[in-house]
């Protein structure tokens, strides 16, 4: 037989020989390189690389009852405002020695319950779900197999399940409440689509309940909901100003959508902000670098994902965490709202 077909695979012991540690000491530079001296660590991945030593992740999992592995199934990977959030998470799952699987659903919840399925099966030790609507067979798989998880971007409103997130309907009432305080009363919203995203629903029904708080409301036909695309921002507006006449303000389901409506904006002679506010949800880095800036709502997506991260860590290290955690939103007011324009005819005469 041909020598690599005989050749046997190098082991722990024979990668501890090499570098002249214990084989305790490799299993840690292994599973926490950070826990481990410099020199120490370079002399056990010197000897890892020179013998081709892989870990036997079965037989490690066999042991410890551990594969230490995370899932992850956020609704797309089509939208950088998530990658934020992803970046963060797999950098702390990391420093304690995780992996994270990532997979995502396109807002099937079909879908969801399969890859959920499918990093169940493969034995990880946590999932991380993004959001509060969910298949109950995903909850029920979830439970059937005693798997720590924790639910992030939302809140659960019946304290049933961990979560770490954002109160959106809160941040829209904020939003909304901005926008009326400077006189608007013309209101159009281009949502995401609101199926299968309870973050874009509670967006809409926190604008809805700032104007009916006001005695406003947003009529139906200023109403569109479209995919987090700009070239559906750019449709949305169409539609909202088209076929609803003009609105002194449009919110947007989030920065994207916004982005989009300020191009049509631009390409369809309509200033922003003199004739028409236009606002977004999410603050990403564009939003600041824009001329004129977008006016938005900024989520800590980066710190949301070292808080999951933290939640499974704790959990899996057998240690009480806390079941809910809110983190704060904040306002950002920037150049493309401003008082509408009957308003500021009225103040100048």
């Amino acid at each position: 037989m041909k020598e690599n077909q005989t050749r046997k695979s190098a082991t722990l012991a024979d990668v501890a020989r090499l570098a002249k540690v214990s084989t305790a000491t490799v299993s840690r530079a292994l599973t926490l390189p950070h826990k481990v001296k410099p020199l120490t660590l370079s002399r056990v991945e010197h000897a890892v690389q020179t013998l081709g030593y892989v870990t036997h992740g079965a037989a490690r999992a066999l042991a410890s009852r551990r594969t230490r592995t995370i899932g992850a199934v956020i609704p797309t990977l089509d939208n950088a405002i998530f990658a934020n959030t992803t970046h963060a998470l797999q950098k702390t799952l990391d420093e304690a020695g995780y992996t994270l699987l990532l997979a995502s659903h396109e807002f099937d919840p079909e879908v969801e319950v399969r890859v959920t399925r499918a990093f169940i099966e493969r034995g990880i030790d946590g999932l991380v779900l993004l959001g509060t609507s969910h298949h109950p067979s995903v909850f029920r798989m979830i439970e059937g197999h005693h798997l720590p998880y924790v639910l992030t971007w939302a809140l659960d409103p019946n304290g049933t399940h961990p979560c770490v997130g954002f109160d959106n309907r809160a941040a829209a009432i904020r939003l909304a409440g901005y926008l009326l305080d400077l006189g608007h009363r013309e209101f159009a919203m281009i949502s995401g689509i609101t199926a299968n995203n309870e973050r874009a629903r509670e967006r809409m029904a926190g604008v809805r309940q700032a104007l009916a708080a006001r005695g406003g409301r947003l009529p139906a036909k200023r109403v569109v909901e479209k995919p987090f695309t700009l070239g559906a921002g750019r449709e949305g507006l169409r539609e909202v100003t088209d076929e609803a006449g003009m609105p002194t303000c449009v919110i947007c389901g989030n920065d994207v959508l916004a982005i989009g409506a300020i191009a049509e904006c631009n390409a369809r002679g309509i200033a922003v902000p003199q004739q028409i506010s236009i606002t977004g949800f999410d603050d990403m880095e564009i939003a600041s670098l824009m001329t004129p800036g977008l006016t938005t709502v900024h989520f800590p997506t980066a710190e949301l994902g070292v808080y999951a991260a933290n939640h499974l860590l704790e959990r899996l290290a057998g240690r009480n965490v806390e079941p809910r955690r809110e983190l704060p939103v904040e306002l950002v007011v920037r150049g493309t709202t401003a008082p509408p324009p009957a308003q500021r005819e009225s103040g100048r005469t």
